[in-house]
């Protein structure tokens, strides 16, 4: 059983900075999150996608954000449960909750702050007879850990910033790396098509557009896949490839998942949430925030779901100690005290006299 004061489901950046501001209050927090490394859509989507509306940054991309949003609560020492879903809530009769992970994790905290971003993600998969036949036995929809592809060949689909990202790093892991993309254009960023051209003229990966997979095939596992390629218009050749490996990218598919069953207040696949005060659900001791809630005049920004994390923490402390005043103190007044022990002072005021 991890326990903990808030227990936040979500890993991208309102649940990142939910973590800096609880740790302000001394306040412990654990992370639950379905994808395997923290960051939500900014790490797993698009994240050399740059974010222009961050204070403080005139430009910063996703996966940078996240970067700095990490190093900025290290000091907390924030817990995380990273490739499971939260399936199940019970409360408890002392106004506590448990949650239960889609893997059996057990999680017990006094207060929830949903921050799952627009729900959980869920793999777009392509439309492939006997697909399911192969899961976990060559396709795979995520790459969890890239030395499982270690000397092996592998087969990527997908023509956005996922799929450029991770044909570059396996390309100096696995013995053969392949690209399939439907379109001989990519979405992906700009130095990331360059780099792939590099690598294809060099050998160390095959790219193949516009083609797509069609079938896949093998005894006790992934053995081989269908490439039907065109090459001209309207005309298309297929053949087959060996495989060990085929990982479909085509993004994530957010839904609200088992959540929608925790008897909260749901609108247009949202969570309802009391803007007026600290964004609590219907449920005390739960909240939402980030894209995941709505309420009227809702904006889905990050910038907001910042704001609205500083406010969920302020009303967590208060429900964690009804018995305690708490005063607001100014970082740049009382600096950050970390929980490894670490501390920045807030700089001293210097007082000159007048001559």
């Amino acid at each position: 059983m991890i326990k903990t004061d808030i227990l936040i489901i979500g890993a991208g950046p309102t649940g990142l900075f939910a973590v800096f501001e609880a740790g302000l209050l001394q306040l412990k927090c654990h992370i639950i999150d379905a994808l395997p490394q923290p960051g939500g859509q900014c790490a797993e989507i698009y994240p050399k996608k740059p974010i222009y509306d961050i204070p403080g940054f005139p430009e910063i991309l996703a996966g940078e954000l996240i970067d700095n949003l990490m190093e900025q609560i290290k000091p907390f020492q924030p817990g995380f449960t990273l490739g499971e879903q939260a399936t199940t809530i019970d409360h408890q009769e002392d106004g506590t909750f448990i949650v239960t992970t889609n893997k059996g994790t057990q999680h017990h905290a006094p207060i929830i702050a949903i921050a799952g971003g627009l729900g959980s993600f869920e793999p777009r998969k392509p439309l492939l007879d006997k697909l399911e036949d192969y899961e976990e036995k060559g396709v795979e929809y995520m790459i969890k850990d890239p030395e499982r592809y270690r000397d092996k060949k592998v087969l990527i689909a997908g023509g956005g910033d996922s799929a450029l990202d991770w044909t570059i790093f396996l390309s100096d892991v696995a013995k053969e790396v392949t690209l399939v993309h439907r379109r001989n254009e990519f979405r992906g960023a700009l130095d990331s098509v360059e780099k792939l051209q590099v690598l294809k003229n060099q050998g160390k990966v095959t790219l193949i557009t516009p083609a797509e997979i069609v079938a896949l095939g093998g005894s006790q596992k992934l053995e081989w896949a269908t490439v039907r390629q065109e090459e001209s218009k309207g005309v298309t050749r297929d053949y087959n490839i060996e495989t060990d490996h085929f990982i479909p990218l085509f993004g994530l598919s957010p839904k609200l998942g088992p959540i929608a069953d925790w008897g909260l207040e749901i609108e247009r696949n949202a969570i309802k949430v009391n803007n007026s005060l600290d964004y609590q659900t219907n449920i005390p001791g739960i909240y939402a925030i980030g894209d995941v809630n709505t309420y009227p005049g809702k904006l889905k920004l990050i910038l907001c779901g910042f704001h609205e994390a500083t406010l969920m923490c302020q009303s967590a402390y208060q429900k964690i100690n009804p018995n305690k005043r708490y005063v607001l103190k100014y970082t740049t007044v009382g600096g950050v005290q970390g929980f490894d022990g670490s501390k920045k002072e807030a700089p001293k005021a210097v007082v000159k006299a007048i001559v």
